[in-house]
């Protein structure tokens, strides 16, 4: 008999303005909000998402904290109380070359509305943070459009480098990587 996989809660994460916590039903309807605005999936998924679609994605997140201890975060603006986006880590054990491997990959998208408030820098330094102690200070990496210039910044902010450009679902993708910490 295989032994059973412990199921994981979702850390809570606080940061001056933001709650990054687990995934509740009630952000479904923000989240399909979001994926219809242009300017949140142009990077993503270059059209809008269902809410089926959207719904499955807050499945597999949580899912993917029960199978791996780690996974995504919603995003919630502490002033208002409203989600806004999500963050964290993953292994979608992408078909890709060059192959990521088991390095987890961190992603991050935030509602166009709140674009330019340093909400990303502040949750990335958060989950950073999380992740260099989880993952003992293991390599990291992230994948993203070559044209997500915004997203490219930050992720170079907290040393993620270029080290591959590559196709992915027949669409160009640069692969930037986070060497592992001494600890």
């Amino acid at each position: 008999m295989p032994t059973p996989t412990p199921n994981y809660s979702v850390p809570v994460l606080e940061t001056a303005r933001l709650w990054l916590r687990g995934y509740s039903p009630t952000d479904l309807p923000a989240f399909v909000a979001m994926f219809q605005v242009p300017e949140f999936y142009r990077y993503l998924t270059g059209k809008p998402m269902s809410e089926e679609d959207c719904w499955s994605t807050l499945m597999r997140s949580a899912g993917h904290w029960a199978l791996r201890g780690y996974g995504f975060w919603a995003v919630e603006e502490k002033a208002s109380g409203r989600f806004i986006g999500s963050i964290g880590f993953v292994d979608r054990k992408r078909t890709i070359e060059p192959p990521i491997g088991e390095a987890p990959e961190i992603g991050w998208v935030l509602d166009a509305a709140t674009h330019g408030r340093g909400y990303a820098t502040e949750a990335v330094q958060a989950v950073q943070t999380w992740g260099d102690a989880h993952f003992h200070g293991a390599r990291t990496v992230c994948l993203m459009d070559p044209a997500n210039l915004a997203s490219r910044r930050i992720a170079e902010k907290f040393g993620y480098r270029e080290y591959a450009r590559t196709t992915y679902h027949d669409e160009p993708a640069v692969l930037l990587e986070r060497p592992a910490r001494a600890g």
